[in-house]
């Protein structure tokens, strides 16, 4: 079962966030083999998604998730659902984050 974690997102500003896994006694996840991917969108069945960055930072156990703010001016503000799915080495996936995001509205523009 994933972990339930609602971001907040300012629109037109940079996003990024870390995750740190640990197995369950404790130890760092070693995220080696892995892949990540990580989707935002509207509703769960929506056909458009917005994608965050990966950064998978080896033993250490850290999921760096961004976006940069060229991506999140384009989002509207308000609510979304979004997860986060790790691939490994056997193809196998397992979604470890889902939660929601708030987009928050810009005021400023450049």
């Amino acid at each position: 079962m994933a972990t339930k974690v609602n971001l907040v997102v300012d629109q037109g500003a940079d996003f990024t966030t870390t995750i740190t896994l640990t197995n369950d006694d404790g130890s760092t996840f070693d995220l080696t083999d892995y892949s990540a991917a990580s989707q935002i969108r509207k509703h769960y069945t929506s056909s458009n998604a917005t994608n965050m960055s990966i950064t998978l930072n080896g033993n250490s156990g850290i999921v760096t998730m961004t976006m940069n703010n060229s991506v999140t001016a384009t989002m509207s503000s308000g609510r979304y659902v979004y997860d986060l799915e790790l691939t490994d080495a056997a193809n196998v996936v397992s979604r470890i984050v889902e939660g929601t995001v708030t987009v928050t509205p810009q005021v400023t523009s450049s």
